[in-house]
């Protein structure tokens, strides 16, 4: 037969939990960041990046960069490790999209949603989203569209021809502030590309 044993501190109180103290910051992160300036470092229209003037042909090499690059308040691309930073240059956009792909998934609420992901040129993908829009620039005088979405905070892929034409596959109109537009949807987001009436004439 089981006997219930009641356990008890020494003093007859139950024991006081100890206080959670904070983890020490590591070494590195208590160090001053040495600030470079601007580096001699470039991304080019194409994605391409340079290092004092030459391509940088390694793959790893530019996601390693690419995966500390983030943007500043004042539209500058820093790279930013734990011990160093520096100003880069950077001609369009950081990032490149070079693949979509299309599906339907659920999006949290159950209903089956239309889902964009694009897979950039350093194999980041990405889901456009209200988070991670979509943004499709027009040139004022001929039209010609200059797409692109959001990858992280700040930094923008530009989307390939070649993708951008997939992407216009999967438009349907609709109507935005009483204007019908040509766009797409994603993660329950629609994302104007231009008016209707704009890509019919082009077409003609």
């Amino acid at each position: 037969m089981l006997t219930e044993r009641r356990i008890k501190a020494p003093s007859g109180k139950l024991p006081q939990a100890r206080e959670a103290r904070p983890t020490p910051a590591p070494e590195w992160a208590r160090r001053p960041k040495h600030d470079c300036g601007r580096l001699d470092m470039r991304i080019a229209r194409d994605g391409t990046w340079h290092y004092k003037g030459s391509p940088i042909g390694r793959k790893e090499l530019v996601c390693l960069f690419a995966s500390v690059l983030r943007r500043e308040a004042d539209g500058a691309y820093v790279l930013e490790t734990p011990v160093e930073r520096g100003i880069i240059e950077v001609e369009d956009a950081p990032f490149i999209a070079v693949e979509l792909a299309w599906k339907d998934c659920p999006c949290g609420d159950g209903a089956p949603r239309q889902c964009l992901s694009f897979r950039t040129n350093c194999d980041e993908v990405v889901t456009a989203s209200a988070e991670n829009p979509i943004r499709v620039a027009l040139d004022p005088r001929t039209r010609e569209p200059r797409p692109y979405v959001t990858v992280r905070p700040g930094l923008e892929a530009r989307i390939t021809r070649a993708v951008f034409y997939e992407m216009v596959a999967l438009a349907v109109p609709e109507r935005v502030d009483g204007r019908e537009v040509l766009g797409v949807w994603s993660e329950g987001a629609f994302f104007p590309i231009d008016e209707v009436a704009a890509l019919d004439a082009a077409a003609e």
